[in-house]
């Protein structure tokens, strides 16, 4: 049975951005993706956030070509009245990281968050590794 994971904005910005020492574990996590070994999920969120963040680098057009490329082989999770109001009455500390979440909780097969920030997920219910730890587990 293949993983089916979470994907944060930070993971998708050390791959466009090439940040190092970061890069080649967020690379080594969509190239899996990409070939089929793991099911990679992200939020309209997360996309926001990744979106608004790369515009400093890149151009509306060519971010928006490799958010399409994106697509191809990752899902989108819903964030949805009752992930919103789940969010709202939880004990996050960080809103947004709530709403991430639980729209992995809601969806019913997410297995994992892959974030380097795991310490705003202390309060999930599910797995949360950093790509590194991710990795090594396969």
């Amino acid at each position: 049975m293949k993983d089916n994971i979470l994907i944060d904005s930070d993971v998708l910005l050390d791959f466009f951005l090439k940040r190092e020492p970061f890069f080649i574990d967020s690379s080594k996590i969509l190239n899996l993706c990409v070939n089929q070994k793991i099911n990679g999920f992200v939020s309209g969120l997360i996309i926001a956030n990744t979106y608004y963040l790369l515009r400093k680098h890149f151009s509306h057009k060519d971010i928006l070509a490799d958010f399409k490329i994106l697509f191809t082989f990752l899902d989108i999770l819903i964030i949805d009245k009752n992930v919103i109001l789940t969010s709202i009455d939880s004990e996050f500390t960080d809103f947004e990281d709530a709403l991430q979440n639980f729209s992995a909780e809601n969806h019913g097969s997410i297995n994992a968050i892959i974030t380097r920030n795991i310490k705003d997920y202390k309060r999930s219910k599910l797995s949360v590794l950093t790509p590194t730890m991710f990795l090594k587990t396969l």
